[in-house]
């Protein structure tokens, strides 16, 4: 066995654009929130987009950006950070088990931050994909509120009008605050696998005496016979 070195190109440009990408788009949402609406919500469609263009590409692109070379079982996980741990570098031209097991909880975890984050644009705003259920559901409530108030008696009088609408807008609100507090949870969730991959990174990079950010940047990684 020898120990040559030899240049692969692993990631490829979907992946690398993408990948620095997803991080200004979903930084640049979490910092704008209510100051920077639009900007929030042009951001949140930037992370939207990639993450379906990456699922896709997960599925058809090329071999190391393939969920078949990266999603590993727990008991490799657990080696490989088991190895990290001791400093036994144990190298992988891809992403290894740990990093791979990543990738899979930040795609699930933007996708919840992202569906979350429409589902509650729709509700403030009635705006976005999910903005035709809001108003269903809105018609719904009303349809359901005059039924009731009309199986009651034929004559409505002011009290009565004023209670209904108050029962909507609290429904509204309830709806509206489930939505916003379920999106902060998987915003700051993301965050912190964010802040847990850059460590990740940083102690992999040391230990296996690798390059992950120029690689990540470049595409190319020097590997030898070492690598699996």
């Amino acid at each position: 066995m020898t120990n040559d070195k030899k240049t692969l190109r692993v990631w490829d440009p979907v992946v690398r654009i993408g990948h620095w990408t997803l991080v200004i788009a979903f930084f640049t949402a979490y910092f704008t929130e209510d100051d920077f609406m639009d900007l929030h919500v042009w951001a949140g469609y930037v992370v939207t987009a990639y993450l379906l263009i990456r699922i896709l590409w997960g599925f058809v692109g090329g071999k190391y950006a393939r969920f078949s070379n990266f999603i590993y079982s727990p008991s490799q996980i657990i080696g490989c950070l088991k190895n990290l741990i001791t400093r036994k570098p144990q190298h992988y031209i891809g992403h290894n088990p740990a990093g791979g097991a990543m990738v899979v909880a930040l795609l699930l975890s933007l996708a919840a931050t992202t569906l979350t984050g429409l589902k509650l644009y729709a509700v403030e705003d009635n705006k976005g994909p999910f903005a035709v259920s809001a108003t269903q559901a809105q018609t719904h409530i009303q349809s359901t509120s005059l039924i009731s108030v009309a199986n009651a008696a034929d004559d409505e009088d002011d009290d009565e009008k004023s209670e209904r609408n108050g029962n909507e807008r609290r429904i509204d609100k309830e709806g509206e605050e489930f939505w916003e507090e379920l999106h902060e949870v998987f915003a700051n969730l993301t965050l912190l696998l964010v802040f847990l991959h850059i460590l990740g990174v940083a102690v992999s990079s040391y230990i296996d005496k690798e390059k992950l950010v120029k690689v990540m940047l470049t595409g190319k990684k020097d590997v030898d016979d070492t690598y699996q």
